[in-house]
């Protein structure tokens, strides 16, 4: 309970420096120790705790809690917080308690403000035609289907009332630093609300924004930090003299070395270093290393940008109103450059430099190469590297979100219903093109791409065996589930649980979800059948829980195509006989892996290694950084993975076989 000063204190806090233009209006938890008060000057209201306790830094010194050295305005001070040389003020804040303040500048709330939530936010075009309202509990797929979806405008103005509701109940004109948080070395901090455990050194400017930070995903803003207009989700870190403006920072997210950024939206486990973003909507696990790379009115997901990297929207006449798509798990080499509007397909490596406005979305996992001034396409090659592997064997382990309320629903999987769809249309694309051109042709366009022959051939053979490796996991996977056993019909474990999971699939900046699930969700936005932020992330929530459900609901309905035949009709022989290509598939594509991984141990790659030394010393030298190509890891997964995919294949044989010994295996 907070009571008024004695006058014996007033006194005591007055032969110690310190004043008040009221000490009526400054209250005090009983009993105060006054000697951890000094030289400090207060106005309006005051709300003072209990100052008993010590700080000790990291290299044994030890700093007293209590304030010294300030100036405070309207300030609650919890608990064995500790404030200390304010060379201006600190005004309109709760400071919660623990909080340790040092060597502070300003540090201020003015006006009413709602702390960053609510700012509009100018992704993919600069014109604003898309902008997303940031807030605290923004996700990828809620900002995509703001961003991407205007043909619903009575849904979305649902939901920007919603979010609206939510940024009308974060106004206020005080400010709030969650308990143990430091701030220390810092010039000017105006109208930001800080949350639990953040550390805020040496920053230069925080202005209108909000730092969720919370113990399990603490917060850190580091040197040099410019930061205006933004929200920071909980375990992110911006430091080493980063720019940023008008920007949601998602959860895990990093930006460093001197990246700056404006309008632009980074979600899960996102990376800036040293490049520049504008406009850009970042879904997860988009990286960006590179001091030469710009990201420009462009949608990304798992993507990762080469040095030098360049998209261009200034080819317009009527404002920047261009933008570019790259789907999930694109790559760009060095000084890759692509002219916007484009929509590059699903892991897809750009190389060189692209003057047309191509769409290769229906074409994933390709190469996009420039010769002469043109644009080739070789697709499908791109499942058959090591590196896209790698890529998705990563993602999980590099999650760096400990919050454990996730804002992102990110599905990782390499092989989904979103990409297998498209290698399905792809095929048929193909094909296609061959049927037109002829099949002596040399070479076919497509969506200003050329695609030579041997390149159109390889792409359906190569998705072919990516769609026979999806529906072969799915049907395994089912089997197992089911736990098929002797008297079960095949007919009884296919059989899908859930009607939704037909047709076409999208992918939510890293969500994958069923089209119809989507439809929905707009629906009923539009018929304000959703009532608050929170009911919207339950939806998706449940979306994303159910995603093998509604997998296996696609999965069978592609089984049926395949096999031409309904569910009904489908034998155990055709399941076994599916299995056996499954195996098949697997390891053909597993040996174009161990085939591409063997390239980074040849000859060429041993250049650079041993300079000083015959070829002995280079090999030598190559081995002890590189290791052998025997003991790789990578290449001992490829290996260890065939004996395991094939093990499976004759145990899921075998199982079908032992409870169906009338099946005919011919």
């Amino acid at each position: 309970m907070y009571e008024n000063l004695t006058t014996s204190q007033i006194k005591t806090l007055e032969s110690q420096g310190c004043s008040s233009s009221d000490w009526t209006k400054v209250l005090v938890e009983q009993p105060l120790n006054c000697q951890r008060i000094q030289n400090v000057q207060f106005y309006g209201n005051i709300r003072l705790g209990k100052f008993d306790n010590e700080f000790v830094l990291k290299n044994g010194i030890v700093r007293p809690s209590g304030i010294y050295n300030a100036t405070l305005s309207n300030c609650t001070i919890g608990n064995n917080s500790r404030i200390n040389n304010i060379q201006n003020y600190i005004a309109n804040y709760t400071i919660d308690s623990n909080v340790r303040i040092e060597s502070v500048n300003t540090l201020e709330v003015e006006g009413e403000s709602t702390f960053g939530n609510g700012l509009r936010v100018a992704v993919l075009d600069e014109t604003g035609g898309r902008e997303v309202p940031i807030f605290d509990h923004l996700s990828s797929h809620l900002a995509y289907i703001i961003a991407l979806y205007r043909h619903r405008d009575k849904a979305i103005q649902n939901i920007e009332d919603l979010i609206l509701k939510y940024t009308e109940k974060q106004k206020s004109n005080m400010g709030n630093i969650g308990e143990w948080s430091i701030i220390e070395n810092c010039k000017e901090i105006k109208n930001t609300k800080i949350g639990k455990y953040t550390t805020i050194t040496n920053a230069n400017r925080l202005c209108n924004g909000t730092l969720n930070s919370v113990k399990k995903a603490p917060i850190k803003i580091g040197s040099g930090v410019i930061a205006n207009n933004f929200i920071v989700s909980s375990g992110s870190e911006i430091t080493d003299s980063a720019i940023i403006d008008r920007c949601f920072i998602g959860q895990g997210c990093k930006l460093s070395k001197h990246y700056s950024a404006e309008n632009s939206l980074f979600f899960a486990n996102c990376q800036g270093y040293h490049g520049e973003a504008c406009s850009v909507f970042a879904g997860p696990y988009t990286v960006t290393h590179h001091k030469s790379t710009l990201l420009i009115a462009g949608l990304y997901s798992f993507m990762n940008a080469g040095s030098g990297s360049n998209q261009s929207n200034h080819m317009y006449k009527l404002g920047p109103i261009h933008a570019g798509i790259m789907q999930r798990g694109s790559k760009t080499s060095s000084d890759s450059y692509i002219l916007w509007p484009a929509k590059i397909g699903p892991f897809t490596l750009v190389m060189g430099r692209h003057y047309k406005n191509s769409d290769t979305s229906d074409l994933p996992f390709s190469y996009l190469i420039e010769k002469n001034d043109e644009s080739f396409l070789a697709p499908a090659v791109n499942i058959k590297s090591v590196g896209t592997i790698r890529d998705a064997v990563k993602w999980p382990k590099r999650d760096k979100r400990t919050d454990p309320n996730k804002l992102d629903y990110v599905n990782c999987n390499l092989l989904s219903p979103f990409t297998i769809n498209k290698m399905d249309n792809g095929r048929k694309l193909l094909k296609k093109l061959q049927s037109v051109s002829g099949p002596t042709s040399e070479s076919y366009h497509y969506m200003s791409t050329k695609i030579t022959a041997k390149s159109l051939h390889r792409g359906i053979d190569l998705y072919t065996i990516g769609i026979t490796k999806f529906l072969g996991n799915s049907v395994i996977s089912r089997i197992k589930k089911k736990g098929f056993k002797k008297g079960m019909s095949i007919q009884e474990v296919l059989q899908p649980n859930t009607r939704f999971g037909k047709g076409q699939w999208v992918d939510l900046a890293g969500m994958i979800i069923p089209k119809e699930l989507v439809t929905n969700f707009m629906d009923m936005m539009e018929a304000k059948e959703i009532k608050s932020i929170k009911q919207i992330k339950n939806y998706f929530e449940e979306a994303h829980n159910n995603y093998y459900e509604y997998e296996w609901t696609w999965a069978a309905d592609l089984l049926e195509k395949e096999l031409n035949k309904s569910l009904e009709e489908i034998e155990l022989n055709d399941i076994i006989s599916l299995v056996g290509r499954w195996r098949d598939s697997v390891i053909d594509l597993d040996k174009m892996l161990y085939n591409d991984a063997k390239k980074e141990f040849t000859l060429n790659s041993r250049t650079g290694f041993g300079p000083d030394g015959d070829d002995s010393v280079q090999i030598k030298d190559f081995e002890q950084v590189r290791g052998t190509f025997e003991t790789n890891s990578v290449v001992n997964e490829i290996i260890q993975h065939i004996h395991k995919k094939s093990k499976l294949a004759t145990d899921i044989i075998d199982l079908l076989k032992e409870e169906s010994p009338a099946v005919d295996l011919q």
